[in-house]
């Protein structure tokens, strides 16, 4: 259908097909500039290399699990640490080179007993502190290689490094010190932010 429109005809048709074109390149348009946009607010994998926070959800980790997550480049482990393995972190302080964290390999509020904000939750990176092998985890009481007095922990394959289940190093191997414990806050009961250095709840 046609209309005439100061002596020229007009086609419907050709009005709606040009409008819905124009429509849509538009939106093809509108698309190509937010994506990047959009994308450039996203931290890359070069920035999470780099150093971006990593936050991770805890609400799966049971009780005595270890769950690692990738930060800096670096594996972080987060130990669901149980009651009974809590306990026994004080039963060992002299035989570890550095019991009350001394030296500055975790965060100000990490220097307690536990190296940790929450007891129950251990944050450490899994890097061995001698030459940067990445210990095994070894939960299980008096394993038959490591001693009958082994009361769970971290054992370096490389060197034969220990250390206990708030990462800190025994005396007599080859790492000089605790595991690093790296910045991190709780964001709630079930989200952990790794890489930002402020105090959660």
């Amino acid at each position: 259908m046609s209309q005439e429109v100061e002596g020229q005809k007009v086609d419907a048709r050709k009005r709606k097909f040009l409008i819905a074109a124009t429509s849509a390149v538009g939106g093809v348009a509108v698309a190509s500039v937010a994506v990047p946009l959009v994308m450039s607010m996203m931290p890359s994998a070069r920035a999470k290399a780099a150093g971006a926070p990593v936050e991770v959800d805890i609400s799966k980790v049971e009780p005595g699990m270890l769950l690692t997550v990738e930060w800096r480049g670096k594996p972080v482990w987060i130990v669901n640490r149980t009651p009974e393995m809590l306990a026994l972190l004080s039963k060992h302080d002299a035989k570890l080179t550095d019991p009350n964290s001394d030296m500055p390999q975790q965060p100000d509020y990490c220097k307690n007993p536990t190296r940790s904000i929450k007891p129950e939750y251990l944050v450490a990176v899994g890097i061995c502190t001698h030459l940067g092998c990445s210990p095994t985890f070894r939960r299980e009481i008096g394993a038959a290689d490591l001693g009958a007095d082994w009361s769970g922990g971290f054992f370096c394959p490389c060197h034969g490094s220990t250390f206990d289940l708030a990462a800190r190093v025994f005396k007599g191997v080859p790492a000089p010190t605790n595991l690093v414990i790296p910045p991190h806050q709780y964001l709630s009961d079930a989200k952990l932010l790794i890489g930002v250095d402020a105090k959660g709840a």
